[in-house]
């Protein structure tokens, strides 16, 4: 890995580059009055499977997003290409294309291994590093209770190094994993105890019912520091055809997001909005051509804006 640290030249121009990702922070705080909710777009390299990142980058600002999400294998290898390039190239890059290393997907280094990648994030001014729980799975009640507090004891020296760098740790719901249930994820929000701890959210991985995720993103409330504009559709575990996959895209499935960008709304969410989903095979663009993979991305952004527009009403 390239540990050379940026000169202040190139960090200043990091930084104006990437007003979405110094805003993370802001967002957490808690506020009395919701405003009219304006979404944040970041773009996951994984969308594009293992093209280069020289490609990707200028696609950013193309997808409406002025911030990139680094995913390393097995879903893409744009982490990996970044270390292979150098750090300091990689910061020329992004420069050169306006756009900030808003945040890095770590769910191969698992939430107990975040430490020296938080320190790369914030040498780029990134500010969201993002994994996955750890403990017994798919727990309800007091069982869910119990093994939240205890994931998040694990977690206080990560979280106190996540301070000391202004970086925040976010926590995805997964099935098949603690953080999985309706009960653990209120859990996680009640007995987080620092603004940078939080619940990374995948409606993917919940009742595709709009009543109980708007509640649920309710409750979370400031503990929700990433949102994924990502539905079951007909799932991504199985080769499928390609209309019938790209139903987990936002817009294309049954999921009516009105009610969701409601509650991000009352909430007065500030973090940033990751239309996603997931491709059979893994690590494959979820389109044949780089063209192809932003219009879609922006077909779920038209469909996005649209509803908020709705909310607005």
């Amino acid at each position: 890995m390239d540990k050379t640290a940026l000169d202040r030249r190139q960090m200043c121009r990091l930084l104006a580059a990437g007003p979405a990702a110094l805003a993370l922070g802001a967002g957490r705080r808690a506020v009395a009055d919701s405003k009219p909710l304006a979404l944040r777009y970041v773009l996951a390299s994984s969308m594009y499977g293992t093209l280069k990142l020289e490609d990707i980058v200028p696609e950013v600002r193309k997808a409406g997003a002025d911030s990139i999400d680094l995913w390393p294998r097995r879903h893409a290898d744009q982490r990996e290409q970044m270390d292979a390039m150098g750090h300091e190239k990689f910061a020329q890059l992004l420069a050169e294309n306006d756009v900030s290393l808003g945040m890095t997907t770590r769910y191969d280094l698992g939430p107990f291994g975040l430490q020296d990648e938080m320190r790369v994030l914030q040498k780029f001014g990134g500010r969201l590093v993002i994994s996955g729980s750890h403990g017994p799975r798919d727990v309800e009640g007091e069982e869910a209770k119990q093994a939240v507090k205890q994931f998040i004891d694990q977690m206080r020296p990560h979280v106190e190094v996540a301070e000391e760098l202004g970086v925040t740790i976010g926590i995805e719901n997964h099935a098949s994993a603690l953080l999985s249930t309706l009960d653990s994820l209120r859990y996680f929000a009640e007995f987080t105890p620092s603004p940078n701890l939080g619940v990374a959210l995948a409606p993917y991985h919940l009742p595709q019912d709009v009543g109980v995720l708007a509640g649920l993103m309710e409750d979370l409330g400031p503990s929700l520091v990433h949102f994924y504009a990502w539905q079951h559709g007909q799932g991504c575990m199985e080769k499928l055809l390609k209309a019938q996959e790209l139903e987990q895209m936002p817009g294309r499935g049954s999921l009516d997001f009105k009610p969701l960008l409601a509650a991000l709304e009352k909430i007065n969410y500030q973090g940033w909005t990751e239309i996603f989903m997931h491709p059979v095979p893994r690590g494959i663009p979820i389109m044949d051509t780089l063209d192809e993979v932003t219009a879609e991305i922006n077909l779920a952004r038209r469909y996005l804006e649209g509803c908020l527009r709705q909310v607005a009403a």
